[in-house]
């Protein structure tokens, strides 16, 4: 039973506060006139000097101290307790490392957000964020590539960090091209230092490997030997398109083709899966697929302690006990005194 306006405190025998319905009977039963007196007086004129006046109201004075005194010591029978709980989470949750394309392609735009044109790395950012943030149990990192790779963000539980950190997702940090083998190799060497159980690779490019040492295979082989799971999407429309650079330049990107054929021999290698998109809506659709494809139960135990607390009350009806027979035989004595005659 919890008690009202104290927050976390319980009674943990709240049948004992049935006894408090007594008080008022003990209170009405002290209250109540005296048996008639044994000697009838016509008058009380003349008793007037046979002694000093009873200290009735004092009297009542120590006999409210004592229900006090019950008062406090029936909640102490009762145990109010301190409630203590907490929930822990008994799963360690995945190790996600999003593994994305850099090249200067990616600056073509060739997406929408809220119907103005966007390239493709801002439409990847968007649905990446949205996607960090649904993951709250997760550990999350970015390794970025384009000619070789770099790592923005290491794999961490703090999201706003991880957000503030899309930032330093763009082109021109490294020399351009599409190092796809290097890209996975570079975040399957993250993720093999975690020790969470299930890890997983979530490699988004749009075009098809032309730099780095080590074939894409090659790498999707090595991250299914250390466990991990690979998820690839091609993103962006084939044909040619313009590509407007940081600087004020447009050029233009040749013809644009995508390996599909690797991009699913790599997913196939990782035991995941390949998608295509070519619009906002389906790479959202795409990392919600993922989403509900990696998710991982997560199992809650609430801890709940208690703390005794019926100490307090009962050093309070200690107390007023003591008070209320220190008052009645020292101070509010209710005896008589004695007259001479």
């Amino acid at each position: 039973m919890s008690i009202p306006f104290f927050r976390d405190m319980i009674f943990a025998r709240p049948e004992c506060l049935l006894l408090l319905l007594a008080l008022p009977v003990m209170a009405w039963w002290r209250g109540k006139p005296g048996r008639a007196p044994t000697i009838a007086f016509s008058t009380t004129f003349l008793l007037r000097d046979l002694g000093t006046q009873a200290k009735s109201s004092r009297g009542g004075f120590t006999m409210g101290l004592v229900l006090l005194s019950i008062a406090a010591g029936i909640l102490a029978l009762a145990r109010p307790q301190k409630v203590i709980s907490h929930d822990e989470d008994n799963t360690e949750g995945i190790a996600i490392c999003l593994t994305v394309d850099v090249s200067l392609s990616m600056l073509i735009e060739d997406f929408y957000i809220g119907g103005s044109p966007v390239n493709r790395l801002t439409a990847a950012k968007r649905v990446m964020r949205d996607f960090i943030r649904g993951r709250t149990n997760d550990r999350i990192g970015i390794v970025a590539f384009a000619g070789a790779p770099y790592q923005p963000c290491p794999l961490t539980f703090q999201r706003d960090w991880l957000e503030a950190n899309l930032d330093r997702v763009q082109t021109g940090v490294m020399e351009d091209g599409t190092a796809i083998g290097s890209g996975l190799a570079a975040a399957s060497r993250r993720l093999d230092k975690e020790t969470v159980p299930s890890k997983v690779i979530i490699l988004l490019t749009d075009g098809a490997n032309n730099s780095g040492k080590l074939s894409p295979p090659d790498a999707a082989k090595l991250a299914a030997t250390l466990g991990q799971k690979i998820y690839t999407i091609a993103i962006g429309t084939p044909g040619v398109h313009m590509i407007p650079l940081p600087n004020g330049r447009v050029i233009t990107s040749g013809r644009q083709e995508f390996d599909e054929g690797t991009l699913q021999e790599v997913a196939r290698i990782g035991n995941g899966s390949f998608y295509m998109a070519q619009d906002l809506g389906a790479l959202q659709e795409i990392f919600a697929t993922i989403d509900k494809l990696e998710k991982k139960e997560i199992k809650h135990r609430s801890i709940t302690e208690v703390e005794e607390k019926f100490f307090y009350p009962l050093a309070a009806a200690s107390a007023l006990l003591g008070l209320a027979l220190l008052l009645r035989f020292t101070l509010l004595n209710a005896s008589p005194m004695a007259v001479a005659t």
